[in-house]
């Protein structure tokens, strides 16, 4: 399984995860990446990688300059932070529908820019909680600005050649004391940044400053399916994206790349209730909130209660250290005052992800493997989007996908 571990030790900016990603890339897909960014329809954007060091580390440092300028000449540090506004920075005040419409005019594979788009969303909804307005009325300061574009764009692009199959990274250092804003002197993390890393493993220090940009976050929270030590892995590649403000140590994200083996068996928690005094309304939304707050899996059963009673057998499926959490989110959500716990061994079938094409476009794949079997199935929202875009019928794209993967 191609495993991406990122190391977070000196936080995250978008020019750093893109230089740490750039260093993961072949030589061709380097080319690639690099004729992709710089034919991007972005006006005056240029990118460039730039030999670079941090603490005796030698890495890689992402120029991203506007009609020559590189704005971002203090990025790690206040990277939400310009006081001046030049004419070609005419993106600098942008709402989500520009930013939007921007990102949808871009010569990039439609999955870049369906990431895109999200990492965008995270931010808006983020500044909305923070400032206490609706994401209609956001305004993004630098983070709307053409070269904040460039670093989130050149991330997705970076994820969509790498392709891996599970992303996971280190707790994220935020940095300590205030940063300067367009919203004036801020506390670290800055509240946009905070509410973005809600649900991220976090940690403060002795280093001042902003180590953590929204940018960063959002590109975290996009991407980052785990959180914890890096994996069990054979690495092949070790990318090193520098930062250009000074520490007392090494600014740099680190991006491990290889092979990990994942276990073909374990122990999860299952947690079942019954319910007889739910509406069926009610009930889907609470099974809902339950996958949104980190189950694994969420299903219902019909069943007879008590006094005959037509109800449902509540079944939430989680791992076994996320029991407390997972106990506490059922008796909030649902009507039930009791629950049952067993602990059940699991056994599952390696994942892994290709590609198929058909005449209307590009499918993913989802490969199961192990203990002699493989499991192939079309991507569901390859399939719906071609579907939508051609006028077709799902199983008809579907019944092509699966043609070619037979072929395969």
């Amino acid at each position: 399984m191609k495993t991406l571990y990122l190391e977070c030790n000196m936080g995250a900016a978008g020019d750093m995860l893109m230089a740490a990603l750039y260093e993961l890339l072949s030589e061709e897909q380097k080319k690639t990446f690099l004729d992709t960014m710089n034919g991007l329809g972005l006006p005056g954007v240029e990118v460039a990688p730039a030999a670079a060091k941090t603490g005796g580390i030698a890495g890689t440092h992402m120029r991203v300059t506007v009609h020559g300028h590189e704005e971002h000449e203090h990025h790690h540090d206040h990277d939400h932070h310009h006081d001046h506004d030049h004419d070609h920075h005419h993106h600098h005040h942008a709402t989500p529908g520009h930013i939007g419409d921007l990102i949808d005019g871009l010569s990039l594979p439609r999955e870049v820019k369906e990431k895109a788009r999200q990492v965008y969303d995270a931010i808006a909804r983020a500044e909305a909680q923070a400032h206490g307005c609706e994401i209609g009325d956001v305004h993004f300061h630098e983070v709307g600005a053409l070269d904040a574009v460039a670093d989130v764009v050149g991330v997705c692009c970076a994820m969509h050649l790498l392709d891996p199959d599970l992303v996971t990274a280190s707790p994220v250092h935020v940095g300590s004391g205030t940063v300067h804003c367009a919203h004036g002197i801020m506390p670290v993390p800055a509240p946009a940044t905070a509410a973005l890393l809600k649900g991220m493993p976090i940690y403060g220090g002795a280093i001042q400053g902003e180590l953590c940009t929204p940018t960063g976050a959002a590109l975290l929270k996009t991407f980052v399916q785990s959180f914890g030590p890096i994996p069990v892995m054979e690495t092949e590649k070790v990318g090193y994206g520098i930062g250009t403000k000074e520490f007392e140590q090494a600014n740099c994200v680190r991006a491990f790349w290889g092979e990990e083996e994942p276990q073909s068996c374990g122990d999860i928690l299952e947690l079942v209730c019954n319910i007889d005094d739910m509406t069926p309304e009610a009930l889907a939304f609470a099974c809902a909130r339950l996958l949104e707050e980190g189950a694994l899996d969420v299903y219902t059963t019909p069943g007879t209660m008590k006094k005959g009673r037509p109800g449902w057998v509540l079944t939430v499926l989680c791992e076994p250290d996320r029991d407390q959490e997972m106990i506490r989110h059922i008796f909030a959500h649902t009507s039930t005052n009791g629950l049952r716990a067993r602990l059940s061994e699991k056994y599952f079938l390696k994942p892994g992800q290709g590609r198929v094409r058909t005449q209307w476009g590009p499918v993913g794949v989802k490969i199961a493997e192990g203990f002699g079997v493989t499991h192939t199935k079309p991507e569901f929202e390859n399939v719906a989007a071609l579907a939508r875009e051609h006028g077709l019928s799902y199983e008809t794209v579907f019944q092509a996908a699966m043609k070619e993967i037979g072929n395969l």
